[in-house]
């Protein structure tokens, strides 16, 4: 029994130490809980009082601004109200002013009116007293108003006539001599602006070689070498005492260069004999015609012409192995580029087109055949052909008169192929002539049938006419040689006696692979 009531005691007074705690607690969340409501209560009131702060300052701002506005409003309407006063007034003097003005104006008027009058009277009696002096001038002389005004008329017309006629003489003079000053000055000015070398071309080329053992391999069992290369090239070969020189002698540069390149070849690698001569021969003017090309390419390049037609560009280049008159072609057609652009440029003119005319001018005398025509229209024929324009066309042509001039680029071409060629030392018309004369009689050996190649050498005292086999026999090459001499005996004329020699060879060509 104690043990139980020990127990229930003890759970008692758990039970009364619990409660004791949990009233104590209580008591505490209420004191707590007053403490929290008094300290929000506070901070309500401290916000409150904050935002009541804040609104007096918001309140204060706004009718500082509203009367910040109001005052500048008030400025402005005093300003406006001032302005309108000093309108007000400018009006009032004005309307003074413009009653006074009213009042001088009509004074005017009537001034001017009684003027008017007084002139318009002074009028009648001036007009009656001119009626009068007319017919007195009438009676004296005998003669209407309408005789006498005639005759003034016929007068004064033929003393206009005179003091015209006198004023357009000496317009025409001044005009003369100014033309004759600007002409004088603008060909002076671009012969300055465009001063090339001149360049004499000639008909030998020296070829150097180191020592005279290549004469012999040059010249090669029995003559055989040196016979191979005169036929492939067309170039006489002088082999004789100059001391490590040997001359290549021929009219055409385009051959003599040939020959000079094969032999320089041949020399170089030492295999020299007719077979290896043909093939060297046939190498050097492939690479020549590629240099004509590219030579061609460069010029029209360097004088900044473009769009020409290949071939053009192909004679452009061959004219680096041409000359006109001992001239070299190539740097004459450059000058006279050149010379047309800056003319044309102090003309007020197309500087590009006339360059390129003065380029094309001369490549009538660079075709790959040669008809019997003047340069300047196979010229023109030629550009036509590659589609170049007309006035280009035309100044080609006209550059000698052959055609009528019909764009002014014509008589810039003329004058500057002129001062081109008139330099002094640049033109020679003996070695024209020569090389002239040596053409035509290569032109008329191939005029024959059965002719392949022709070659004047040896400065046209002989003729080489190489025919083909299969074509000409023996006996008629004999014929050939008498009725090609008996032709240039009567249709030319040259110094002393001109050699007819007639080659024909039968060559048989195989292959071993």
């Amino acid at each position: 029994m104690d043990i139980f009531l020990n127990i229930a005691i003890g759970v008692v007074a758990a039970a009364l130490g619990v409660a004791i705690t949990v009233v104590v607690q209580r008591r505490m969340a209420a004191t707590r809980a007053k403490q929290i409501v008094a300290d929000a209560e506070r901070e309500a009131e401290d916000i409150k009082r904050s935002k009541a702060l804040q609104g007096r300052e918001e309140a204060l701002q706004i009718t500082a601004e509203a009367e910040k506005t109001a005052n500048q409003r008030m400025a402005k309407i005093q300003q406006n109200e001032a302005r309108l006063k000093q309108r007000e007034l400018q009006l009032n003097q004005q309307q003074g002013e413009n009653a006074r003005t009213r009042n001088e104006l009509e004074i005017t008027r009537q001034t001017l009116e009684n003027q008017s009058a007084a002139l318009e009277a002074r009028g009648a009696e001036l007009e009656k007293m001119h009626r009068q002096a007319v017919e007195q001038l009438e009676h004296i002389s005998g003669l209407s108003s309408d005789e006498a005004r005639e005759k003034l008329v016929e007068s004064l017309k033929d003393e206009a006539k005179t003091a015209a006629a006198s004023y357009i003489n000496d317009i025409m003079d001044e005009a003369k001599m100014t033309a004759n000053k600007e002409a004088k000055r603008i060909v002076v000015q671009s012969i300055q602006r465009v001063a090339t070398e001149t360049a004499i071309e000639n008909s030998v080329t020296v070829f150097h070689i180191d020592s005279d053992e290549i004469k012999g391999r040059i010249i090669g069992r029995e003559g055989r070498n040196i016979r191979a290369l005169e036929a492939a090239t067309g170039i006489e070969i002088i082999v004789d005492d100059t001391p490590e020189a040997i001359v290549l002698s021929g009219f055409d540069p385009v051959r003599r260069e040939i020959a000079r390149l094969a032999l320089h070849q041949l020399v170089a690698d030492g295999r020299i004999h007719p077979a290896r001569i043909e093939e060297v021969v046939a190498k050097v003017r492939r690479q020549i015609e590629e240099e004509i090309i590219e030579t061609g390419k460069r010029t029209a390049i360097d004088l900044g012409i473009h769009g020409l037609h290949p071939d053009l560009i192909r004679m452009v280049g061959k004219m680096k192995y041409r000359s006109s008159y001992g001239q070299n072609l190539l740097q004459h057609s450059r000058e006279t580029a050149n010379l047309c652009a800056i003319m044309a440029s102090e003309l007020g003119l197309n500087p590009k087109k006339a360059r390129r005319a003065g380029l094309l001018h001369d490549i009538g005398k660079v075709p790959d055949e040669e008809p019997e025509l003047p340069h300047a229209l196979l010229g023109m024929k030629l550009a036509e052909k590659y589609k170049e324009k007309p006035e280009i066309c035309n100044a080609i042509g006209a550059h000698h008169d052959e055609v009528e001039q019909t764009s002014l680029l014509a008589p810039i071409v003329q004058v500057c192929d002129a001062i081109s060629g008139a330099r002094p030392g640049a033109r020679r018309e003996i070695v024209e002539a020569y090389i002239k004369r040596l053409n035509d009689l290569e032109q008329l050996a191939l005029s024959y049938p059965g002719v392949i190649k022709t070659y004047a050498i040896q400065a046209g005292r002989e003729l080489r006419v190489i025919v083909g086999a299969d074509k000409i026999d023996d006996a008629e090459t004999e014929k050939l040689s008498s009725e090609i001499a008996k032709r240039i005996q009567d249709e030319m004329t040259y110094p002393g006696q001109v050699k007819i020699t007639v080659i024909r060879e039968t060559r048989s060509v195989a292959f071993a692979k």
